[in-house]
């Protein structure tokens, strides 16, 4: 793979400086891409292998949703505190620590022999993956310092971003029904060693990062705890109903310890989360526009997955592979169509008519039946389902992190990652619940009596499927709208704020 743009002068500057071009960076790019694929597709990669360790391990129906959940609370709620802490320690130094770690967590999870194991190996997976996704994207952000060659490989970023999730279908059924599924979390250790030589050899640190700093610790409490508190309360609400005190309680605590995070870092010395960083009208759009896309992404995964198997009677292969066009879609809008375009188009000119696309493979889903044909309802609306996603990620991922000083890049990274994080998990919780619901109300409406059930079972469940995936249409237009009202950036030829690295750099 040969460099896409010989060395230039700095654009601050104007004069050649070895710092801003790395000679090695599109190799670079090959090892931070290979950790965000392992990181984004570990979140659903366990989907498909998830009946097969419930039966192997004695999970209760109660208990399995730990398997997803322990991962995405984990995830989710120490992104921030990951972004500091990459800002702190050095991002090449906190990415080969994430990675290393998130491997011994793989291996443990694979050989677990109890649930609760295999529970805690999720989590600590969670916990490394936070350390590891910022600073991923925060070596990105400050190798990439050409605008053309920065939309390029934020179009590759925003392509694993937006496909890992239905990567991780695909390879987790393969893996499952060919070999155990027990491979869904090895697999992750022989990806990591190599993505470990690769950053010892390839990647480098930029100025920006103050290694002496101490870590906001009041504000890791308060804002860590607001987001598990208030991601705990989705998945809890699932089971238990949005009107239990336990997950009113934890809906309180997360927004009480989220208000008095604000309050903190406006006081902090070195605040976990410099909130410069979401003033910004352009990063707060993108935050917000990539939340509710994932939002109504995620939960047609979890709908999509059990409708194949559960009502179509597809095997874990081909479920997974039934994803296939979903991903492709996603990374030709990604890299062929907004790579391309994000030089000569604003940034919401990509994202708004994404978020409408994809809407409308939404909108083709309502229309599923228990008899749906694959190829003339669901691959479509699958398709454009993709195309708009791959339109949407790579100018939310390039604008929130353009124009951001170096000591900020880490943080700014994270909150990306945690909107798209807590977006999911919030998704999944909610949408499942809705369709849970509607699903019981179709069974109460149609039963008349116990020998009914079996035969309104199926259509009661796909009814529940088309209730929240409705609800994910809607949430899906809400996003194209704030994209279209917050994001005003222009394109990156005429006039766009900074990228990270072309800052003036602070000393090391």
């Amino acid at each position: 793979m040969s460099d896409a743009v010989s060395d230039a002068s700095s654009p601050a500057t104007g004069t050649t400086s070895p710092e801003a071009v790395d000679p090695h960076r599109w190799w670079g790019l090959v090892v931070i891409a290979l950790a965000q694929l392992m990181v984004v597709l570990d979140a659903t990669i366990v989907n498909i292998a998830l009946p097969s360790a419930q039966r192997d391990l004695g999970m209760s129906d109660g208990n399995r949703q730990w398997v997803i959940t322990a991962y995405t609370l984990a995830f989710g709620g120490l992104l921030l505190l990951g972004g500091r802490v990459a800002d702190l320690m050095g991002r090449k130094r906190t990415f080969v620590i994430g990675l290393i770690g998130f491997a011994a967590a793989s291996a443990l999870g694979g050989a677990a022999v109890s649930s609760g194991m295999l529970f805690g190996a999720r989590a600590l997976q969670g916990v490394f993956a936070a350390l590891l996704a910022p600073s991923a994207l925060s070596l990105l952000t400050t190798t990439f310092t050409d605008p053309r060659e920065r939309g390029k490989a934020f179009g590759i970023y925003g392509a694993l971003a937006g496909s890992g999730s239905a990567i991780g279908f695909i390879v987790g059924g393969l893996l499952t029904e060919y070999l155990d599924w027990r491979w869904c979390l090895y697999v992750n250790v022989p990806i990591a060693v190599i993505a470990v030589f690769g950053a010892l050899t390839l990647l480098h640190d930029r100025p920006g990062h103050g290694g002496r700093a101490n870590l906001d610790v009041p504000g890791a409490v308060l804002g860590c705890g607001g987001l598990v508190a208030v991601v705990y309360g989705f998945s809890e609400a699932e089971s238990r109903g949005w009107t239990d005190a336990l997950v009113l309680a934890l809906f309180a605590v997360g927004v009480v310890l989220l208000v008095a995070f604000v309050w903190w870092q406006n006081r902090a010395r070195v605040p976990l989360l410099p909130l410069r960083i979401v003033r910004d009208r352009n990063r707060a759009g993108c935050f917000l526009t990539m939340g509710l896309a994932i939002i109504g992404m995620f939960g047609l995964f979890l709908f999509l997955t059990y409708y194949l198997q559960g009502i179509l009677g597809y095997s874990p292969v081909k479920s997974g592979l039934a994803f296939l066009p979903l991903t492709v879609a996603i990374i030709i809008g990604s890299t062929q169509i907004s790579a391309r375009l994000l030089q000569r188009v604003a940034p919401r000119w990509l994202m708004v008519p994404g978020m409408v696309l994809a809407a409308g493979g939404m909108l083709i889903l309502t229309q599923i039946t228990v008899r749906s044909d694959y190829t003339t309802q669901i691959m479509p609306a699958l398709i454009l389902l993709g195309l708009g996603m791959g339109l949407t990620f790579m100018p939310v991922f390039a604008t929130a992190t353009a124009g951001v000083a170096p000591k900020d890049s880490g943080a700014t990274s994270a909150t990306v990652n945690t909107a798209q994080q807590v977006g999911g998990s919030i998704g999944t919780a909610l949408l499942n619940t809705i369709a849970t619901t509607s699903t019981a109300t179709y069974v109460a409406a149609h039963v008349r009596s116990p020998a009914d059930r079996a035969a309104v079972l199926p259509a009661a469940t796909v009814h529940g499927y088309t209730v929240a995936i409705w609800w994910a249409f809607g949430v899906m237009l809400l996003a194209g709208l704030v994209a279209g009202l917050m994001v005003t950036a222009k394109a990156a030829g005429h006039g766009t704020p900074a990228a990270p690295a072309q800052a003036a750099p602070e000393a090391a």
